[in-house]
């Protein structure tokens, strides 16, 4: 726990490297003053909880343990997150996380972007702030520090000039486009910066899941399924145990007396082997779809390669910056045009050369003259 609220703290802005690289350290100067820890420390094992970490990837959550640790410190923080999105990643998380309810998205620049805040501080609903530079409106700064007052037994936050009521089911996010902004210490200090740049295996799992989808649309159709019912079954299973918990607890005397506590223990049981018999189904089902997917995962792997080797242009001259949105966009354009074949290794061989030449022929156009040879050797 020691270890896992530093990682909440201090971990956001680094890199999947860097942060592993602190964590063995700070475990290492945990052994060397005798305190004990575990030998494999993560965030997820420690403040993750599974069934909402299931619910987190249904709403557009990378499945990378990057990305994971990343939407546990959001959930865990005391300060608002800032997350620097470049690929746009965790806006569409959000965006599909909080839709039910009702979530505000607005940018500094909107004309009425002070009243929807009010609003939203007020009555309790999500709102996104999007967009944002590395300079933020010093209207947010009540918001960001939390100056909660209370007035008459009702808590109080001032918003511009106004004063508005604050409402504890209030969330607020932010992300930011920038890829490497440099924000100054007394913005930091403010919110919980977050790196959510795109990891390679997140990054993989998504071309996997497009390419399946145009390749084998029912077996893509039926892994979702199968991944929304499992997620409903370990909701059913946590919420049964926390049942059996409450029943266990209010009981007085002998349990085995107490009609209502024994009738919940027995449809409890009733219903947790059904649940357990339905995962068990799910999981082999799961396993064979799974293996039919693994068969498409070398164009997975060679088409996040070339993404990260296109990250890698802005380098060379800032101006050479490629969505993730684009990139898809081509790689769909390369699965509907490539040619067809029933042999698995021939089509994968098409797909690749396809990809590989629209990529070079759609990236050259926007390169310099000097650096397309360079390009050519990447």
């Amino acid at each position: 726990v020691l270890v896992a609220s530093g990682v909440v703290a201090y971990f956001g802005p680094f890199t999947v490297q860097y942060r592993d690289m602190l964590l063995r350290d700070w475990c290492d100067k945990c052994h060397e003053q005798n305190i004990k820890v575990s030998d494999d420390v993560s965030l997820n094992t420690v403040l993750g909880d599974p069934v909402q970490i299931r619910s987190w990837m249904l709403a557009g959550l990378p499945v990378d343990g990057f990305s994971i640790d990343n939407a546990i410190i959001t959930a865990k923080s005391r300060r608002w997150p800032l997350m620097i999105d470049p690929q746009g990643q965790a806006n569409k998380w959000i965006k599909n996380m909080e839709k039910q309810n009702k979530l505000v998205v607005m940018k500094l620049t909107n004309a009425n972007f002070v009243r929807s805040l009010e609003n939203a501080v007020q009555f309790g609903t999500p709102f996104l702030l999007e967009n944002v530079h590395e300079e933020l409106d010093p209207v947010l700064e009540p918001l960001l520090l939390k100056q909660v007052y209370k007035q008459g037994g009702v808590e109080y936050l001032r918003i511009g000039d106004a004063t508005v009521e604050y409402s504890h089911e209030f969330r607020f996010y932010i992300t930011t486009r920038l890829r490497n902004p440099h924000y100054l210490p007394e913005v930091s200090v403010k919110v919980t910066l977050l790196n959510f740049m795109i990891t390679p295996q997140g990054l993989e799992d998504q071309m996997l899941g497009i390419v399946v989808a145009k390749e084998k649309p029912e077996l893509e159709e039926k892994k979702q399924m199968l991944i929304v019912e499992s997620s409903k079954n370990k909701k059913q299973l946590k919420e049964i145990e926390d049942k059996i918990l409450e029943v266990l607890s209010s009981s007085e005397g002998n349990i085995l007396e107490d009609e209502r506590a024994v009738e919940v223990l027995s449809s409890s049981k009733i219903l947790s082997e059904e649940i357990t018999a339905k995962q068990l189904i799910a999981s082999e089902t799961e396993k064979e779809i799974d293996t039919t997917r693994s068969g498409y995962k070398p164009v997975a792997e060679h088409s996040a390669i070339l993404f990260f080797c296109l990250s890698d242009l802005a380098n060379i001259e800032p101006m050479y910056q490629y969505s993730l949105t684009w990139f898809i966009n081509l790689f769909i354009t390369s699965i509907e045009q490539s040619g067809k074949s029933d042999d698995l290794q021939t089509r994968l061989a098409n797909l690749n050369d396809h990809f590989l030449k629209n990529i070079y022929r759609n990236v050259c156009r926007s390169l310099f003259e000097k650096d397309k040879l360079l390009f050519s050797v990447l």
